[in-house]
């Protein structure tokens, strides 16, 4: 009797053992690879660059990630990089096309039914970005019947609506493909102000072609909070994320990436100073 009931324990054990799934930690452990994605049209954060290959603040801080997860499985890693965009990056997360992604992704609570987020590795607000001879000096609330370019189904786009309702501006609010086709429909004087998140805009400025210039409002419209993305129910793989951060937030390598991509804006303001030494914990 023992010895069937023992039997029978074992039995009813192998499904669960079998569908249990292997997690991120053991698949880059066996494989000695990670699949990133990361937004192509998205700089200073991520894109592409001269040579093709990714690049971006957001890019360098998943290649500290990825050295730091090399050391603990113990040898180098090979990245997958694999182009997301805005309305698909969430969904490759879950599908597990890709293992993280590094880009400019806002952390909510609602996303957080969906997937997870490290612990956060910029903070932002949105803001307008207008043709000079418009926009100087310009706050959101002197924006009524201006026409605006913003990403639909972005925090970007829900929060703008909702600061112009709150203010009782009446403004158009233009559906633009990403961040390229806004700057041009701006510079093309098809909408009077593309919406984003201002350090975005920024990038956007300085790597234009020559030609035009360019003015931010005055004010913000929202807070948006970035984090790298990954799948959720995966503590161990979180875990070793933000290992990796708190290490690069503690160590040199964070000036060296901020000056590279951010060194023309100046210095990170007190918010974000504030938000680098909260998340550099200690082992």
């Amino acid at each position: 009797m023992r010895l069937l009931f023992g039997l029978l324990v074992a039995a009813l054990a192998l499904p669960a053992a079998a569908q249990a799934p292997a997690g991120t930690m053991k698949k880059i452990a066996d494989t000695k690879s990670i699949t990133l994605g990361f937004r192509a049209d998205a700089a200073p954060f991520a894109f592409r660059g001269a040579d093709g290959q990714p690049a971006g603040y957001s890019v360098d801080l998943c290649k500290q990630v990825v050295a730091s997860l090399g050391r603990a499985v113990g040898g180098d890693l090979k990245v997958n990089w694999v182009p997301v965009g805005a309305a698909d990056r969430f969904a490759k997360v879950e599908r597990g096309e890709i293992d993280l992604e590094c880009g400019i992704s806002t952390v909510t609570l609602g996303r957080q039914q969906q997937v997870d987020f490290s612990n956060l590795i910029f903070v932002d607000g949105g803001a307008v970005l207008m043709r000079a001879e418009d926009g100087a000096n310009r706050r959101i609330a002197d924006l009524g019947g201006k026409s605006i370019g913003v990403m639909p189904n972005t925090t970007t786009d829900t929060a703008l609506r909702a600061a112009l309702k709150a203010r009782g501006v009446d403004a158009k609010v233009v559906a633009v493909r990403d961040e390229q086709d806004g700057m041009a429909a701006l510079r093309d004087k098809k909408i009077d102000g593309f919406a984003a998140d201002r350090i975005v805009l920024v990038g956007l400025v300085l790597r234009a072609p020559v030609g035009g210039t360019f003015a931010l409002s005055g004010d913000d419209f929202s807070f948006e909070p970035y984090a790298l993305t990954m799948r959720r129910g995966e503590p161990d793989f979180r875990l070793a994320v933000n290992r990796a951060l708190a290490e690069t937030y503690r160590g040199p390598a964070l000036g060296q990436i901020y000056e590279r991509w951010f060194g023309a804006v100046g210095a990170p303001g007190p918010l974000l100073v504030a938000m680098y030494y909260l998340n550099a914990f200690a082992e």
